[in-house]
C-alpha cells in the first residue's frame, strides 16, 4: 500500500478477520481440504436458507444472495480446474497468514463474509446520513422533495470538484494557451482555424519535444517517455488544438490529468511497446481482430454491423487505444487501405444482405480529405439494404475546426429520411475536453440532421466519484447523447487505466442512475475478445469464479450469443480493488466514499 489511510485499513481487517469469523475460520484449518470445501458448502446452503426465512431487510437480503452466490463458486471444483488455482487453497492459506497472500485478498474475503452475514459496509450511504431518510405523516411528499434536494446538494460537492472545458476560467486559461502556441509558430488566427494547419504542426519529433519543453511544464518521466516512443516509432503525436487543452503552468495534472494521460504515453506503456515491435499485432490484439476479419480492412463481431477502417492512423494517438497493434503514425506508408482493397471491402457490405449498419472508423477516417470521406459515404449510400452510416471518430475534441460547414452540409445530403440515416460517434472522456469549439463542431453536424454519439473508456482517470455524471452533463450541453461506456480493454501496456469492474458497476448503479434518463442513456460494457460486447447490467451475463492471492477476482462472461448458439464464455482476471483504493485516496479520494465498491459482484 502507496498510503497509510490504507496501510492502516488493511492492517485493522487483518487482525479482526478471523475474530469475527471463528467459525469459518475453524472449518478453514482443517487438515483435508475435501471435508474443508464440504463444510463450508454446507454452512454456506445453510445460512443462505436460514437468512431467506428470516426478517432480514430485503435490500440488504440481495446483498446477501449475490455474496452466497460468490461463495459457492469459490468452492467448486470446476472452477479450479478451469482457472488452475483454488480460491479454496488461498483461504486456507489466510486462515495460516501465509506470506503469498496480499492484502488485497484479506480484504477481498472480509467483504465476501460480510454481505453473506447481511452486513455490508453500504448504509448509510457514502453521501447520505442515516436521520435524513424518515419523513413525517403530515408532510411526506415535503418532507421527500427536501430529501431530495439534499441529496443534490451533497452531489453538487462533488461534481464541483471538475472543471469543464465550458467554464469561464477554462476558456480564458486556453485562450492564452492558444495565443502561446501561435506566437511560438508565428501564427494567426487564420491559421488556428484552419484543420490543415494543426495537421503540419504535430508534436510528434524529437525536435517537438523541445518545443513541448518551451511551452509547457513537463515532468521527467513524461518527457523521457515521450523521447523513447519518437526514438523507437511507437506511434505518438499530438495536435496543436488538443495541447492548448492542457494546463501549461504546471504538470501536477490536478485538472488536466486525463488530458495528458490520454495522450503523454508513461515509461510502463514503452517499455511493453518495446517488448512486441515485432510482433505487436499478434500480441497487442487484445479483441483478436484478425480472427474477426473476413476481409481486409473489415470487422465482424455482430449480426447486422460490421466496421470498415480506410485508415490506420489519427491526428493524435489514444494510449490506451484498442488497436495499438495496427494504429501507425500519419506520416507512415500503409496507413490507408488502397482504392482496390477499399472496394472490395465496399463490396463485401453489398454482398452481405445482413448488415444494416456500416461504422466507418479506423484509425479516424475525419483524416481523409472531404472527397474520399464523400466516396466512401456515397457508396454506401447506394447499398439498398444499409440504413445507417455511422463514423466513428475523435476529431471533435482533437481537432473541431476540421468539421467545416462545407464538410457538414455533405454528410448531411447523406441524410434520407425515411431511408438512410447518418451518425457520428465520439470518444469524450472527461468534461475538461469539451469546448465551445467541440460544441460549434457538433452544431454543425446537428443542423444536417445528423445525430452525435460519445462512446466513453471509463478508465482510472475518469472514475472519481461522480466525474462522469459531469461527462454526461456536460455532454448534453453540446448536443452529444452518451451511447456506450465501455470497461478498458484489459491490456497489460495501459494498466495504468485499468480499473476493478466492480467500479464502473458501481457508478452506473450510485451515480449515473441519478441523473434523469435522457443523460443517463449510455450502457455499461466490457468488450470480450473475438465476441463483442458484454452488458454489465445484467448479473447473468458475468460471474466471479476466482479470487487471485493478491485480491483480483476472476470473472466468466459471457457471450452476447448466450440463449442462441453454444459459445465459451471468456475469463478475465481484473484488477485488484484494495489496489484500486490505494490509489484513489493517493490523488486525495476518500476511500469510505467507495466502500460499497466491494459489494458489487
Amino acid at each position: 500500500m502507496e498510503t497509510k489511510e490504507m496501510n492502516d485499513y488493511v492492517e485493522k481487517i487483518k487482525s479482526n478477520i478471523w475474530e469475527e469469523n471463528h467459525n469459518i475460520y475453524q472449518i478453514l484449518l482443517a487438515e483435508d481440504v475435501e471435508k474443508c470445501r464440504k463444510n463450508l458448502l454446507s454452512r454456506a446452503i445453510d445460512a443462505e436458507l436460514a437468512m431467506k426465512e428470516s426478517d432480514m431487510p430485503l435490500i440488504l437480503r440481495s446483498v446477501c444472495i449475490h455474496g452466497f452466490d460468490v461463495m459457492k463458486n469459490l468452492l467448486s471444483k470446476r472452477h479450479e480446474k478451469m482457472l488452475g488455482f483454488s480460491t479454496l487453497d488461498l483461504m486456507r492459506k489466510s486462515a495460516n497468514f501465509d506470506e503469498s497472500i496480499g492484502d488485497g485478498f484479506y480484504v477481498e474475503i472480509y467483504h465476501l463474509f460480510l454481505a453473506m452475514q447481511g452486513k455490508p459496509k453500504i448504509y448509510p450511504s457514502f453521501f447520505m446520513e442515516e436521520k435524513e431518510y424518515k419523513f413525517s405523516e403530515e408532510n411526506p411528499g415535503v418532507d421527500r422533495s427536501n430529501f431530495l434536494d439534499v441529496m443534490y446538494g451533497n452531489i453538487e460537492k462533488f461534481l464541483n470538484k471538475y472543471p469543464s472545458g465550458l467554464d469561464f476560467e477554462a476558456i480564458n486559461k486556453r485562450r492564452k494557451n492558444k495565443e502561446k502556441i501561435l506566437n511560438f509558430f508565428g501564427a494567426g488566427d487564420d491559421d488556428w482555424n484552419d484543420y490543415r494547419w494543426h495537421l503540419r504542426h504535430l508534436f510528434k519529433s524529437m525536435d517537438d519535444i523541445e518545443n513541448l519543453k518551451k511551452l509547457m511544464a513537463l515532468t521527467n518521466e513524461e518527457t523521457n517517455a515521450m523521447e523513447i516512443a519518437i526514438k523507437n516509432k511507437i506511434p505518438f503525436c499530438i495536435t496543436p488544438y488538443y495541447l492548448h487543452l492542457m494546463d501549461f503552468d504546471n504538470a501536477d495534472r490536478k485538472y488536466d490529468h486525463q488530458i495528458r494521460a490520454q495522450v503523454i504515453p508513461t515509461i510502463h506503456y514503452v517499455e511493453n511497446m518495446l517488448r512486441h515491435t515485432k510482433d505487436r499485432e499478434y500480441k497487442k490484439d487484445f479483441m483478436k481482430e484478425r480472427d474477426t476479419t473476413p476481409q481486409k480492412g473489415i470487422t465482424r463481431r455482430y449480426v447486422m454491423i460490421s466496421i470498415i477502417k480506410p485508415i490506420q492512423t489519427c491526428p493524435q494517438i489514444c494510449m490506451y487505444c484498442q488497436r495499438n497493434w495496427q494504429i501507425m503514425n500519419p506520416e507512415e506508408e500503409d496507413v490507408f487501405l488502397t482504392k482496390d482493397e477499399l472496394e472490395k471491402a465496399i463490396d463485401w457490405f453489398s454482398e452481405h444482405k445482413s448488415m444494416r449498419e456500416v461504422l466507418i472508423t479506423g484509425g479516424d477516417p475525419f483524416m481523409l480529405e472531404d472527397d474520399a470521406i464523400e466516396h466512401i459515404i456515397k457508396r454506401f449510400s447506394e447499398i439498398e439494404h444499409i440504413i445507417g452510416i455511422r463514423i466513428g471518430s475523435r476529431i471533435p475534441v482533437t481537432l473541431p475546426q476540421r468539421i467545416t460547414k462545407k464538410f457538414a452540409e455533405m454528410l448531411g445530403s447523406y441524410v434520407k429520411i425515411g431511408k438512410k440515416y447518418v451518425a457520428i460517434s465520439t470518444h469524450i472522456e472527461h468534461p475538461y475536453e469539451i469546448t465551445p469549439e467541440t460544441g460549434e463542431a457538433i452544431r454543425k453536424i446537428m443542423k444536417q440532421g445528423i445525430t452525435a454519439y460519445n462512446q466513453q473508456v471509463y478508465t482510472k482517470e475518469t472514475a472519481r466519484r461522480f466525474e462522469s455524471v459531469k461527462l454526461r452533463m456536460e455532454l448534453k450541453k453540446v448536443g452529444i447523447d452518451p451511447y456506450y461506456t465501455f470497461y478498458p480493454q484489459g491490456k497489460y501496456e495501459t494498466k495504468n487505466f485499468l480499473l476493478p469492474v466492480a467500479r464502473i458497476m458501481q457508478e452506473r448503479k450510485e451515480e449515473a442512475r441519478l441523473l434523469p434518463g435522457a443523460f443517463r442513456t449510455d450502457e455499461f460494457v466490457f468488450n470480450v475478445p473475438k465476441l463483442g460486447k458484454n452488458h454489465l447490467r445484467a448479473y447473468q451475463d458475468n460471474e466471479i469464479i476466482g479470487i487471485k492471492e493478491n485480491g483480483a477476482r476472476v470473472y466468466l462472461f459471457y457471450p452476447w450469443e448466450k440463449n442462441i448458439v453454444m459459445v465459451e464464455p471468456y475469463i478475465y482476471v481484473d484488477q485488484p480493488i484494495i489496489e484500486f483504493l490505494d490509489d484513489m485516496v493517493r490523488r486525495e479520494e476518500r476511500y469510505e466514499d467507495y466502500e460499497s465498491i466491494w459489494y458489487y459482484y
